[in-house]
């Protein structure tokens, strides 16, 4: 068949408009990959030809109130391999086994990896800086060091519960540490360069710095001072009383900011493996609930009062020992009782039964209302994790016994961080305030103050009147009563003891007790409260024996510490029998030595060091208070 002239003419013609659209097409696409999409096509292709080694950001650091450093970090190098650059694996891994202390088979099987990078682990992470140094001195291609870092806890187990720890990649597992993570951690930066296929870095290449951006600083309401001094006397306790756990908070009862939260057990929070699960795990200040005796008494006061229910002063009371509720015989720790006493010597006596009368007048409607508004039953919500509730009676379970036994603080449950709130609250004023331990967050660079935490008034549970009357009363319990242990020459201190059974296999356990004392002072104008509670002491288990005299030492360092003078005013000490008496230390410098011996008398031993017949020097010095009996040593040398 023959194709007519015209027919080729309109083929040529379709085929060159065909090219031609082809052509236009292909230029329209040519100039859009070049001047449309060419930046973005180009970065998707760097993307793919960039291989990063990360560097991990500075996690923040921990201060305490004062600006001291808690935890932060030191340089920990971690070496990393770019296998494609490794020209000889099974040699590189043969020099790099012996200083990361990892077998040349493991080495070689991560050195042959088809990855862009490899992390050395374990053997290459963490190390120091010498070490470091040490493998990169080796020169082997493939090989480098990106920089990274740990934590350090500059006072071993101090706070070891609060600011917790982190895991091998600086990741908060507990305490602060794991409450803050993501605001510590910061994020990480990275050096980043072009490779080829083959992993090879591409030439006339630059490298690209993203520098990391680190964590920020928080700042606690912790007192390294006096948690330094708290730790003391919770190892002192440990020691002495062979005790199952130990218990300390101490807080400004003004503000709810906590100065030192600590127990024992304690663990370091880099050696924390070497400890069982339990010991690191459970923040015992905020986690452990048990009945809390007779410090919770002090809740019964206080609503007694501010419902008007009792005359401290002028309302008498009659104990024999005992009390009848339900059918049952409630009894006062004194055998025989304390006959007939005023209110306020029923409060220094922590007397059962008289506590129980205080109940009974309050009613269960409003006993549990008062236990409720100071916070029982629910968590306080201090920002730490692993805080309980507590466990209260529900109403439809309470009659006239558990009534009874409430207010003297068995049968209900509490834990530690309640209590200390509680009673701050029953002695401040009458206000509730949330505990807190973080101050503020810091940014790390500059120093400046991005957030700060202010205290959070929760509700007014008593009138400022109630609470000036139970401060009264508990300075009373100090001076005269069985927290006399507790007194602090030129300080007035108020407070309360505790002791409790424990509750085991069901029973109350007539050898096992739990036994506490909280005390604050000045008990005109409180700045400290603490609180102590010993679980099942060896020996004596009293709250007035045992904890009362912890109480004492913490208070006795940390009152000066934070700026609190003695005063010569306060509540008369009522001496027993045995206890030495507190006196004053006579100015003895520039005396003779015969007319020392003619002045001195009983209160004092002296011990003399040097020759001469004129005091020189002596310690103490003049004006303080010692206990009766105490040595002055005095220092002899030439008058002038």
């Amino acid at each position: 068949m023959k194709i007519s002239q015209v027919t080729v003419r309109k083929r040529l013609y379709f085929a060159l408009v065909f090219l031609v659209i082809a052509f236009a097409a292909l230029i329209i696409r040519l100039s859009y990959v070049q001047l449309v999409a060419g930046a973005e096509i180009t970065k998707k292709a760097e993307d793919s030809w960039r291989r990063d080694i990360p560097f991990q950001a500075k996690r923040g650091e921990i201060l305490d109130r004062n600006g001291i450093r808690l935890a932060y970090n030191i340089s920990s190098p971690t070496i990393m391999a770019i296998p494609i650059q490794v020209k000889d694996k099974r040699e590189t891994a043969r020099q790099l086994s012996g200083p990361l202390g990892m077998s040349e088979d493991l080495l070689f099987k991560m050195l042959s990896k088809r990855e862009s990078s490899v992390e050395l682990k374990p053997g290459g992470r963490k190390l120091t800086a010498e070490k470091a140094q040490e493998i990169l001195a080796l020169k082997l291609p493939g090989i480098v060091v990106s920089e990274d870092n740990k934590r350090f806890y500059p006072y071993r187990n101090l706070a070891a519960h609060v600011l917790g720890f982190t895991g091998s990649y600086n990741q908060g597992l507990t305490g602060l540490e794991l409450q803050y993570d993501e605001r510590l951690t910061g994020f990480k930066g990275s050096v980043s360069y072009l490779a080829d296929a083959a992993g090879r870095k591409m030439p006339q290449s630059s490298d690209q710095f993203m520098p990391p951006l680190d964590g920020l600083s928080l700042q606690l309401t912790i007192d390294q001072t006096i948690q330094s001094i708290v730790e003391r006397e919770l190892d002192q306790a440990m020691l002495q009383y062979q005790a199952n756990s130990v218990i300390a908070i101490a807080m400004n009862p003004n503000t709810g900011e906590i100065y030192a939260m600590g127990s024992r057990p304690t663990f370091q929070p880099d050696k924390y493996q070497e400890v069982p699960v339990e010991v690191y795990n459970r923040n015992l200040p905020i986690w452990m609930t048990y009945e809390p005796g007779s410090t919770f008494k002090i809740i019964t006061l206080a609503a007694a009062l501010e419902e008007g229910k009792v005359d401290l002063e002028h309302e008498r009371f009659y104990d024999p020992g005992y009390i009848e509720v339900g059918g049952a015989k409630l009894r006062c720790w004194k055998k025989g009782g304390h006959g007939s006493q005023t209110f306020l010597e029923v409060v220094e006596n922590s007397c059962n039964p008289g506590f129980v009368t205080l109940g009974q007048r309050l009613g269960k409607e409003k006993l549990f209302s008062y236990i409720y508004d100071f916070g029982f039953g629910k968590k306080t919500g201090i920002d730490l994790k692993g805080e309980e509730n507590g466990i209260m009676f529900k109403p439809k379970q309470v009659g006239p016994v558990e009534l009874a036994t409430t207010a003297f603080g068995q049968g209900v449950s509490v834990t530690p961080i309640q209590q200390i709130t509680a009673v701050s609250a029953a002695i401040n004023g009458g206000k509730l305030f949330k505990p807190f331990v973080s101050k503020s967050w810091i940014q790390p660079k500059t120093g400046m103050v991005l957030e700060e935490t202010k205290p959070e008034l929760v509700r007014q549970v008593v009138s400022p009147e109630t609470s000036k009357k139970v401060r009264e009363a508990l300075e009373k319990v100090v001076a005269q009563g069985t927290g006399a242990k507790a007194f602090l020459d030129g300080y007035r201190v108020g407070g309360k003891t505790g002791t409790a059974q424990k509750v085991v296999n069901g029973r109350y356990s007539p050898n096992e007790h739990i036994v506490s004392f909280i005390g604050f002072a000045p008990a005109d104008n409180p700045q400290l409260v603490v609180y102590v509670a010993v679980d099942n002491p060896q020996g004596i288990q009293f709250g007035g024996v045992v904890a009362a005299p912890i109480v004492r030492n913490i208070m006795a360092d940390a009152l000066p510490h934070l700026g609190v003078k003695p005063r010569t005013e306060q509540v008369e000490k009522e001496f027993k029998f045995g206890e030495p008496r507190i006196v004053t230390v006579p100015n003895l410098v520039g005396k003779t030595v015969s007319d020392l011996y003619e002045d001195m008398n009983s209160n004092f031993q002296l011990a003399t060091s040097g020759t001469g017949n004129t005091v020189i020097r002596q310690a103490p010095s003049a004006g303080a208070r010692v206990d009766q009996g105490s040595v002055i040593r005095i220092y002899l040398g030439a008058s002038d």
